[in-house]
C-alpha cells in the first residue's frame, strides 16, 4: 500500500506586470498556503506569481510553475517544480485543472481567461483586488481573507 498523501494544491493567478499592493497580497498568500500545508501552483512567472512563489517557498512550500515556454529557465527562481508546456496561453487550462481552487490577485485578460475556466468547470474561485461582478466568485479584501475563503470553499481547513 502506498502512505504518500496527495497535497491540495491551490492556484495563485494574477499580473504578470503587478503592483506594489498586488505583490505584497500575492506575497502573503503564498506564505499562508504554504504554512497551511498546501502546494501552490501558478503561471511560474514574474508579477503575481513571483510574489506568491517567493512567499511560499520561504514559508517552507512547494512551488508549481506551470510554464507558457519551452525550458524550465524561464521560471521565477522560487518555483521548485517546473512544468514545461510550450503552449503559451493554453497552459492557462492545465493550471486551472491542476487546482483544487483558486486566488486572482489583480490580473489582464490573461488572468481573465483562467477566471473563465475555472468559472466554466466549477472550480472554487477568490477574487483580490481583481476583475469584479463575475457570478458565483468570492470578493476578498486581504491576503488572510483570501487563504480563508478558499480553505472554508473546500471545506479543509488547515492540512498540517
Amino acid at each position: 500500500m502506498d502512505n504518500r498523501t496527495q497535497r491540495l494544491i491551490i492556484g495563485v493567478i494574477g499580473a504578470g506586470d503587478a503592483s506594489a499592493d498586488g505583490r505584497k497580497n500575492a506575497y502573503q498568500v503564498g506564505r499562508q498556503v504554504a504554512e497551511r500545508g498546501a502546494v501552490l501552483a501558478c503561471g511560474g512567472l514574474g508579477g503575481i506569481m513571483e510574489a506568491a512563489s517567493q512567499g511560499c517557498f520561504e514559508a517552507g512550500g512547494e512551488v508549481i510553475g506551470i510554464l507558457p515556454g519551452a525550458t524550465a529557465a524561464s521560471a521565477n527562481p522560487y518555483v521548485t517544480h517546473p512544468i514545461v508546456t510550450a503552449m503559451g496561453h493554453a497552459r492557462n487550462i492545465i493550471l486551472v485543472q491542476t487546482c483544487a481552487a483558486l486566488i486572482a490577485i489583480e490580473g489582464g485578460y490573461g488572468t481573465l481567461s483562467e477566471i473563465a475556466i475555472a468559472r466554466k468547470i466549477g472550480k472554487p474561485l477568490v477574487l483580490l483586488d481583481s476583475w469584479t461582478d463575475i457570478d458565483k466568485t468570492f470578493t476578498v479584501e486581504s491576503a488572510g481573507d483570501a487563504v480563508d475563503m478558499v480553505f472554508k470553499l473546500l471545506d479543509r481547513g488547515s492540512l498540517s
